[in-house]
C-alpha cells in the first residue's frame, strides 16, 4: 500500500510504502520490484546498498531482509547520473610512465573509479585528463585503464593499462597471482605468532552487504579464496596491553596472494587484530589495553582519535612489463599521518 501524495510523478520526495498483511515475510527487494514495476529490481537492490530506503525512519541496507506487516518503508531514488567519467585537473604523484601504463601512487581519500556517491573527483577523472582517450577501455565506460583498485581511505602504489593490450595481460598476472604485492598495517594488538598464512574464503557479509567478511563452512558459491600472508615488523607498547607481554598495536607487513575487497582489513580482524582507525572492520578510535596517564600515552591516544581512517599503506608493487616483458617494481613509504601514527606507538 502507498502512502500519501509524495510518489506522484514528478515528485521529487520519497516514495513511501506499507507492508500489507498478505507480503509478510516477503524478501525486501522482491516486495519492492512488486510495488514499483517501472524499477528493476536490479536497480531496487542497488538503491538499498546504498541506503536509500529507511524501514520505520531507520535506514535498511539488506535487499535479502523479511518485511512484517506492518512496517513502512520509504525509498529515495535520486536522479540517475551520466555514466560516462569527465576529465578533471586533479594532480597525480606519478612513478613511472610510458606507452603502455601508468605507475602511480593514489593519495589517501582518493576514489579510483566513479561510483554511487562518487561521480566525480576520483583516480579516473584524473587519468582522463592526463592521458586523454588513451586509456584501455577493458574497464567499461565507468572504470578505463584501471585493472586493479585500492580503498578510498588506502594510500599507495598502483598500475594503470593505457591501451587494451597492456590491460589484458597485466589482468592475466593479476588472476595468476603472479603480481608481488606487500602492504603495510598498523593494528591492534600484536598477531601470534608473528608471522604466518590466514587462508580464509570471503564473501559479503549477511547483515551488510557492502560489507565483507570470513565465510563460514559449508562454503556457498560466492565464497572467494583468500589467502594473506604477514610479519610481525615491530610491536609496541609491550606490557601496556590487557595480559603481562602483550603490545598494544604492531606493524604488520601483509603480502597478498590473493586480492579480495578489504582483503587484509577482514583477515586481520578475524585473527583478532584489526586495524587502527578502521570504523568498518575494527573498534574505532583506540587501542586495547592501552590507559592514559603519562605523555607517551596520552600522545599516542590523541594521535589515534585524530587517525580517521584504516592504517594500511600499498607500499610495494611488482609485476612483469606487459609488452617489453621487463621486471619492474616500485615501493613507496607510507604518507605522513601514517608516519605520525607510528611514531606516536614507537614512543610507547
Amino acid at each position: 500500500m502507498t502512502i500519501g501524495d509524495e510518489n506522484d510523478k514528478g515528485s521529487e520526495g520519497p516514495i513511501r510504502l506499507e507492508v500489507a498483511p498478505e507480503n509478510d515475510r516477503m524478501r525486501l527487494d522482491k516486495w519492492l520490484s512488486e510495488q514499483l514495476p517501472d524499477i528493476t529490481r536490479t536497480r531496487l537492490k542497488a538503491l538499498i546498498e546504498d541506503g536509500q530506503i529507511h524501514r520505520d525512519d531507520q535506514k535498511t541496507t539488506n535487499p535479502s531482509a523479511k518485511i512484517r506487516d506492518g512496517e513502512v518503508y520509504s525509498l529515495t531514488i535520486p536522479p540517475l547520473a551520466d555514466p560516462t567519467p569527465q576529465a578533471e585537473n586533479i594532480p597525480l604523484d606519478i612513478l613511472y610512465e610510458d606507452d603502455d601504463l601508468i605507475v602511480l601512487e593514489k593519495p589517501v581519500g582518493l576514489v579510483v573509479h566513479p561510483g554511487a556517491g562518487n561521480w566525480s573527483g576520483t583516480l579516473v577523472n584524473a587519468l582522463l585528463y592526463h592521458c586523454g582517450d588513451s586509456l584501455s577501455g577493458i574497464g567499461g565506460v565507468a572504470r578505463p585503464g584501471i585493472v586493479h583498485r585500492l580503498d578510498k581511505d588506502t594510500s599507495g602504489v598502483m598500475v594503470v593499462a593505457k591501451h587494451d593490450r597492456a590491460h589484458h595481460r597485466l589482468s592475466k598476472q593479476f588472476s595468476k597471482h603472479t603480481i608481488e604485492r606487500a602492504y603495510l598495517a598498523l593494528t591492534n594488538g600484536a598477531p601470534r605468532p608473528g608471522f604466518g598464512t590466514i587462508d580464509k574464503p570471503l564473501t559479503r557479509a549477511p547483515s551488510d552487504r557492502k560489507k565483507i567478511a570470513v565465510a563460514r563452512e559449508p562454503f556457498g558459491p560466492n565464497a572467494r579464496h583468500a589467502i594473506t600472508h604477514y610479519k610481525v615488523q615491530a610491536s609496541y607498547g609491550l606490557d601496556r596491553g590487557k595480559l603481562p607481554g602483550e603490545a598494544v598495536a604492531a606493524l604488520v607487513a601483509c603480502r597478498l596472494e590473493t586480492g579480495r575487497t578489504h582483503q587484509i582489513r577482514v583477515h586481520m580482524a578475524h585473527q583478532g587484530h584489526p586495524l587502527i582507525g578502521d570504523q568498518t572492520y575494527g573498534n574505532g578510535p583506540g587501542l586495547a589495553g592501552l590507559k592514559p596517564g603519562d605523555d607517551a600515552a596520552d600522545h599516542a591516544i590523541a594521535t589515534i582519535r585524530a587517525f580517521n581512517r584504516q592504517a594500511l599503506h600499498a607500499h610495494l608493487l611488482g609485476f612483469t612489463h606487459p609488452i617489453s616483458g621487463e621486471e619492474m617494481r616500485f615501493q613507496r613509504p607510507p604518507p605522513a599521518d601514517f608516519q605520525a601514527l607510528q611514531q606516536a606507538l614507537e614512543a610507547l
